[in-house]
């Protein structure tokens, strides 16, 4: 699928636990400026979120606690990950639609972002997103 690829972290610790540095910029993991960090926590069984594309956004999502689904297309390919590891990320570049289904009672994911909060860079109509996405291939 292209503007999707699996970033692995490397994981650092002793008898004490594990660690994981995630290094920003400079061809490090995260290949953008993260102007943005949230995440999602207490998700209700059977609660989907997402359902949108992002028109310049770009993001690296692992879940650090629990699991859960994404389903991510690129307009022509669509496919189902499981995140599920604090050691392995996604990064999903711009004009990828993303849903985000099967969390389960301790999913913690932690998304960071290229760019601040812009709801005008939302594509968040599925048919519109089609539309684009076929006008770009």
């Amino acid at each position: 699928m292209k503007n999707v690829k699996w970033i692995q972290f490397q994981e650092l610790g002793d008898e004490r636990g594990s660690l994981v540095a995630i290094e920003i910029g400079n061809q490090k993991e995260i290949p953008f400026d993260v102007k943005r960090v949230y995440y999602i926590y207490r998700t209700e069984e059977g609660v989907s979120r997402g359902y949108h594309a992002h028109k310049r956004l770009k993001q690296v999502a692992f879940a650090i606690s629990g699991r859960c689904q994404m389903i991510l297309d690129d307009g022509t390919v669509r496919s189902t990950v499981t995140l599920d590891s604090p050691t392995k990320g996604i990064l999903i570049e711009n004009f990828v639609w993303r849903e985000m289904h099967n969390f389960s009672h301790d999913c913690v994911l932690l998304v960071l972002a290229s760019e601040h909060y812009d709801e005008a860079d939302y594509i968040r109509d599925y048919e519109v997103f089609q539309e684009i996405s076929r006008k770009t291939v």
